[in-house]
């Protein structure tokens, strides 16, 4: 019997397996409105037998943004363009779909991948802005730094994340998940590295987590109760001085007690120079590690290819669940895959069903 084609429960929601679609940007948004693209994108990921697809990275405001051509949810252009790709995605398939949201900080204004993806758009160019922060420390050398967010903009942010959550709310949306991770702001704030300041938000351990706290709480309560509200967190940054993986745990703690639905552990991302050993598995110790913490349910995730690696990951209980990204870029049906290979099966579409190889007969659940 396979643990990752068993079904698992994240609070009310009710998932087939143990296969998360994390959020992979796809900068082919237009002023912040899901495109084509988005359709033929999540569609093709929602027909592969995962258990949950979770939305790109989602910016709550058009400064939130890390490119100008990255997704977004503030305004009612585009509610109602993610609307639509979402009515065709839900046509063809059942597969419970989350949302992460985000905000860039000083990330924000930068190139998409493949014209220089990372290099900073100064204010002053076209199709540039200027970013906001929690101290005014540029990402890298050379960069136009960020404005220190004031009071005002503390909570112009927070209302922001609220205001985005309702409408996930009202497009119907079965999860949230608010992204600390990778060097953007909320992570910007619980880091040493990037938060300088001498306010109640800076400082202590206590301090730098209120901001990242007290946006999960108004998304929390700007989202209906019955559904969960999870936490994508950068369990160390690679690099000293900065943010580890004591912290976040003690972090996850609070999260917990705030009433958070899960925890998605990635890593990295808030400095040049993290010095990370990436290898198979990588991050796996980092979420198990949180897991033996913590009583929230953990996603792995990084370099996570192998049908088995998988299994044995949530076999012997190292993460509830794991997520794939690029692995489910390059093979879209690769949960397909690992059923056919763990003896576990998955949901298909019935235009599909006579693909099913005759060496797997209950590959398909129909």
């Amino acid at each position: 019997m396979s643990v990752l084609f068993s079904p698992y429960r994240v609070g009310s929601l009710e998932l087939r397996n143990r296969i998360v679609i994390a959020p992979m940007c796809q900068y082919s948004a237009a002023d912040g409105c899901a495109t084509d693209w988005h359709t033929i994108h999540l569609g093709n990921l929602s027909l592969s037998g995962a258990g949950l697809l979770i939305v790109e990275a989602t910016a709550v405001s058009s400064e939130g943004r890390i490119s100008p051509d990255d997704l977004g949810l503030w305004s009612d252009e585009s509610e109602a363009a993610l609307g639509r790709v979402l009515s065709i995605v839900r046509r063809y398939s059942d597969m419970p779909i989350a949302i992460q949201l985000a905000h860039a900080g000083r990330k924000g204004s930068t190139r998409v991948p493949w014209e220089g993806g990372g290099k900073q758009i100064a204010p002053n160019e076209p199709r540039g802005w200027q970013t906001v922060a929690p101290s005014a420390i540029p990402f890298a050398a050379g960069e136009n730094p960020p404005v220190a967010l004031d009071a005002d903009g503390l909570a112009r942010i927070r209302q922001a994340f609220a205001q985005t959550a309702q409408r996930a709310a009202r497009l119907g949306l079965n999860a949230i998940q608010v992204h600390c991770a990778h060097g953007y702001l909320l992570h910007e704030f619980l880091s040493p590295l990037s938060n300088h300041r001498n306010d109640r938000y800076g400082g202590t351990l206590e301090n730098r987590m209120r901001f990242p706290l007290e946006v999960f709480d108004v998304v929390r309560e700007a989202f209906p109760a019955e559904r969960p509200v999870s936490v994508r967190v950068s369990a160390t940054d690679w690099a000293d001085g900065g943010w580890d993986l004591d912290q976040t745990i003690a972090f996850a703690r609070e999260l917990e007690a705030h009433g958070c639905s899960a925890i998605n552990v990635s890593s990295g991302g808030m400095t040049p120079s993290q010095v990370i050993p990436v290898g198979p598995g990588y991050q796996v110790p980092l979420a198990r590690a949180i897991k033996a913490a913590t009583k929230l349910p953990t996603i792995a995730v990084g370099l996570i290819t192998g049908y088995e690696q998988a299994e044995e990951i949530v076999g012997t209980g190292d993460a509830d669940m794991i997520a794939v990204a690029r692995t489910i870029l390059y093979d879209p049906r690769w949960p397909w895959h690992a059923a056919a290979h763990l003896g576990g099966n998955v949901k298909a579409p019935k235009q599909y069903l006579r693909c099913q190889p005759s060496r797997y007969r209950n590959l398909f659940d129909v």
